[in-house]
């Protein structure tokens, strides 16, 4: 059978490979420390899973609206406006089945054939396959370990190009944990304010912050700045709702119909009673999310502490997300059994083979000198996970 040439494109997601693999190992009783899947271990609030029974029970089952129930919209409004001081209304406002949708749905609303898509290296894995698939060209502009992964304006601005149509923009970043500044994204913002590119701003990780790090809508910054501006956020990180499969879109609203559009035939509305979950989320209290923001901190300090420990291992310290994305390259060209390392990948595959601890190689982030570590997981299997690694790494030969 003949494929379209989109399909050779485009690769399937690293993340989940590695995840599918730890699965079949574990049904085969070997005992695997994921670090693989960036799924927070938490279950999802009470308050939130009554509300979705109570929709089931209540006969709330039928389609919504293709853009997602009004009342939810209301609350993303009200979210946007008292959490980042933007204001939209609810015509400006696409809810998707999770925020990985709401970007592609901007994707394929924003690119023609041939146009380029600027994205900051180290970057999520679905990024450039989305742009593939729409026809784009990704551009990757890398960011340096120095400067803690992140990019600068100069050198975004350097990759501009009379066919560049938008930035896609994601802080706190999926694999690195960078946060940047309100300077650095008022840097960014004056590019994309000058060439007139529109900016995707992925705000998955936006409550997952620690230290004295800040989160800064690029939106926030002024209007020219909004009317260049998607916000993409979502529930799956922030309540623990990663099965449930709801995020949105905050927009101009000619972009945001435009979008609309492309799900009303793709996917028509999002889960009815994952829209009332999400709606009991987004207006409930902030305790569960802040317990589940201190241990994740708590994690991070212990298990970059511990890399950092490792001879040979470099990984500056994550102000957001839930990951630490170490440099293993003094690794390469070392053995372990029976595996030569010579990129992350095989670093990836030894940790797996002979360690049994499930990391994704970063070359599926753009950089094959890393690997990406979740500490999405309990205090318990991060120590056993790191305690493998260390005894994995004195074996290198």
């Amino acid at each position: 059978m003949k494929l379209a040439r989109r399909t050779t494109k485009v690769s399937p997601s690293k993340t989940f490979g590695v995840d599918a693999l730890v699965r079949e190992m574990r049904s085969q009783g070997v005992d695997v420390v994921g670090f693989s899947l960036g799924e927070p271990d938490f279950d999802t609030p009470d308050h939130i899973k009554d509300a979705a029974v109570d929709a089931i029970r209540a006969g709330f089952t039928k389609y919504t609206p293709t853009a997602g129930i009004l009342e939810l919209r209301q609350a993303i409004c009200e979210k946007l406006r008292a959490d980042n001081g933007l204001s939209y209304g609810p015509q400006e406002v696409l809810v998707s089945c999770g925020a990985k949708h709401s970007i592609f749905n901007a994707v394929f609303a924003l690119c023609d054939e041939g146009d380029e898509v600027i994205i900051l290296g180290p970057y999520w894995v679905s990024y450039p396959e989305m742009v593939y698939l729409a026809g784009g060209v990704p551009v990757i502009v890398e960011g340096d370990i120095g400067r803690g992964f992140k990019v600068s304006a100069s050198a975004i601005e350097n990759a501009v190009t009379p066919r560049t149509r938008a930035i896609i923009f994601n802080s706190p970043c999926n694999p690195t944990g960078s946060v940047y500044s309100r300077q650095e994204i008022g840097e960014i913002a004056d590019v994309a304010a000058r060439h007139g590119i529109v900016v995707i701003a992925d705000e998955i990780y936006e409550k997952l912050i620690y230290g004295d790090a800040e989160h800064v809508s690029i939106a926030s910054l002024g209007t020219e700045m909004k009317d260049l501006a998607i916000v993409v956020n979502g529930v799956s990180k922030t309540y623990a709702m990663t099965g449930w499969r709801i995020g949105y879109a905050a927009g101009p609203a000619e972009v945001i119909r435009a979008m609309g559009t492309i799900q009303g035939h793709v996917t028509s509305n999002p889960t009815s009673i994952s829209q009332k979950a999400a709606l009991a989320g987004i207006a409930g209290g902030r305790e569960p999310l802040e317990r589940m923001r201190r241990e994740f901190a708590r994690r991070r300090d212990y298990m970059v502490g511990r890399l950092n420990e490792m001879p040979g291992l470099v990984c500056p310290v994550p102000e957001g997300a839930f990951y630490a994305f170490p440099d293993v390259s003094h690794c390469f060209g070392g053995r372990l059994e029976d595996v030569e390392i010579t990129d992350s990948t095989t670093f990836a595959e030894a940790l797996l083979r002979h360690a049994h601890v499930a990391a994704v190689p970063g070359v599926a982030f753009g950089n094959d000198r890393c690997v990406r570590l979740s500490y999405a997981a309990s205090m318990e299997r991060i120590t056993e996970g790191l305690d493998r690694i260390e005894a994995a790494l004195a074996r290198v030969r």
